[in-house]
């Protein structure tokens, strides 16, 4: 297929996804850089499902996703989705915090501290003057959401190169050529579901960047606190995201919930930042960290206003951008991938109008035409 009707960059979830979305009405293909697709953000999310987690468009994904997840026909036979719950807390200088995340907010029920001990029994002593739960809050199952797109592309006859590095893009007079693996495709349609690389894929193709900018996520495993099982703890932290933590086969992942601006690349953790994120956990717990089992990082990507970006460039004619999710790249990416699918194909999207316009690049675009 080296004369597909759409070519995607990223093999990721957001790509796969979109890919396999698009493929029921057009042939594509997908380019991916490394030896296996959902290597990077996909590969290290934090795999849960949070319906009041970002803005106000993001809720609205959130929500058109919900229901995919729950019956994701055509991507896997069962729901996608596990109980897991999300408990955040608050100390009395960050009730206002807690305040401001309630507003707008659905299904979610405030509670004392002493309710909130009751979920996780490790928190100190007289440390929450609040707390709010999501009861509904679910984990993902992100491989077989991955795998399950992949084989649903596949089927649509799409088809993904892997250790295919892009090397060059330039648009000819009715096409974009693409230079990937030392191998050239060309498609009147180039996505760019670059995610860390989003703004040097758009600079190779001579596109006008949008400022995306990768920030680092740090995480590690520790051993389950001693004579607790942990398995039916909600995830568990900060409302105002200094750690969080959350069980992960009978043990707990902790995050320092970074967030520290980086380049493009293969990311790993920083020492002293995970040391200084899990000091902070131990701070709000009785049992102090003994052992780290296991370490890494990912990049959560986003745009300057921190909502995905989603439709055509309007100065590049066929470049199209999914990108800038941030770290709600997998929850979105059943909402995202329709949309994309619609805008492409020319179908009219499930989404209002107004999330649709909120998503568009060229929301960054008017202040330079």
């Amino acid at each position: 297929m080296t004369h597909p009707d759409i070519i995607v960059i990223g093999g990721g979830i957001a790509g796969i996804s979109a890919a396999a979305e698009m493929a029921a009405e057009a042939n594509v293909l997908v380019l991916e850089g490394e030896a296996q697709i959902g290597y990077h953000a996909t590969g290290r999310s934090a795999a849960i499902f949070i319906r009041n987690y970002g803005n106000a468009t993001l809720r609205a994904l959130n929500a058109a996703a919900a229901p995919i997840f729950e019956a994701p026909e055509g991507i896997s036979d069962r729901s996608l989705l596990s109980p897991r719950g999300e408990l955040m807390v608050a100390g009395e200088a960050e009730i206002d915090t807690l305040d401001a995340y309630c507003e707008g907010a659905t299904g979610i029920e405030r509670l004392t501290g002493g309710e909130a001990a009751e979920l996780v029994p490790i928190f100190k002593p007289g440390l929450i003057a609040g707390a709010v739960l999501e009861r509904d809050a679910q984990d993902i199952d992100v491989d077989r959401l991955l795998q399950g797109y992949a084989r649903l592309l596949k089927s649509r006859g799409g088809r993904v190169v892997t250790a295919a590095q892009v090397e060059g893009i330039a648009r000819g007079h009715s096409a974009w050529q693409v230079t990937a693996g030392g191998e050239t495709y060309t498609a009147p349609v180039v996505v760019n579901a670059g995610g860390a690389w989003a703004d040097p894929v758009a600079q190779m193709a001579g596109v006008q960047p949008l400022g995306i900018q990768p920030y680092r996520r740090s995480a590690a495993i520790i051993p389950a606190p001693e004579g607790y099982d942990v398995e039916d703890w909600p995830l568990f932290g900060s409302i105002t995201e200094t750690w969080y933590a959350k069980p992960e086969a009978g043990k707990l992942m902790v995050s320092p919930a970074d967030e520290d601006p980086v380049p493009p690349h293969d990311a790993w953790p920083d020492d002293m930042v995970l040391a200084e994120g899990l000091y902070r956990f131990e701070q709000a717990v009785t049992h102090p960290v003994t052992r780290l089992e296991h370490s890494w990082a990912g990049l959560r990507s986003f745009a300057p206003d921190r909502t995905p970006v989603v439709g055509f460039d309007t100065g590049a004619d066929g470049f199209f951008w999914l990108a800038g999710q941030g770290g709600y790249g997998v929850q979105t990416s059943p909402a995202l991938s329709r949309l994309t699918a619609a805008l492409i194909t020319g179908q009219t999207p499930d989404l209002d109008p107004t999330t649709v316009a909120a998503l568009s690049p060229e929301r960054f675009r008017k202040d330079t035409q």
